[in-house]
């Protein structure tokens, strides 16, 4: 059973959606124990750094989510969901994020000819032998909306990087955590074979 984490952040529905596309039956819930025996786990997100920390405090899953991926669960981030993966961000200063992998979430920089927040498809340079990339070629497209982006704290956390002005973590992967700062769940074929890929994971 793959559980979707329901904190009141916008987009679960599209992820619940893009799941059942693939034959799957997601479950959306914030129950404690219903989370604790998925097999999988999704933190999906559009919003605000401060805000989502504070619902997930409110719902008392922080430490749920330090449960499950320390069960080893597959756990996967998508877009917010990648950033709170991570110790703070320059968009809710003061507030720690979960601190599951070192890194820092920082404002793209005002750079003449772009437009913040980036929006749109963008290509990813894949590393070789990732899980989630599993039969997805380097230079494929998928589809971004955010203002904010990882500077990890490992550079061999990073999964997949895409440039906007700078080059930025687009993905990581480490042990169990897995994450997307782009839309898997809006990037088309690309976005449905990396969930399957998800999906697949053993």
């Amino acid at each position: 059973m793959i559980a979707i984490i329901d904190y009141d952040a916008g987009n679960l529905k599209s992820v619940e959606k893009a799941l059942t596309a693939l034959g799957e039956e997601p479950v959306v819930s914030r129950d404690k124990e219903l989370l604790l025996s998925a097999d999988k786990v999704i933190l999906p997100g559009v919003g605000s750094f401060g805000d989502a920390m504070e619902k997930l405090h409110q719902y008392e899953l922080v430490d749920v989510i330090h449960q499950v991926v320390s069960r080893g669960t597959p756990f996967l981030g998508i877009c917010l969901g990648l950033q709170l993966f991570f110790e703070s961000s320059g968009e809710s200063k003061g507030v720690r994020g979960l601190s599951l992998l070192p890194g820092k979430i920082v404002r793209f920089p005002d750079t003449p000819g772009l437009k913040v927040p980036h929006m749109g498809w963008n290509r990813l340079d894949i590393k070789p032998g990732t899980r989630l990339f599993k039969g997805i070629d380097s230079g494929a497209y998928v589809y971004f909306v955010h203002s904010y982006y990882l500077e990890a704290g490992r550079e061999s956390d990073v999964a997949a990087s895409a440039t906007y002005g700078i080059r930025f973590g687009a993905s990581v992967e480490c042990e169990n955590l897995f994450a997307c700062q782009f839309h898997p769940e809006k990037s088309g074929d690309t976005g449905l074979n990396i969930l399957k890929n998800f999906i697949e994971l053993t």
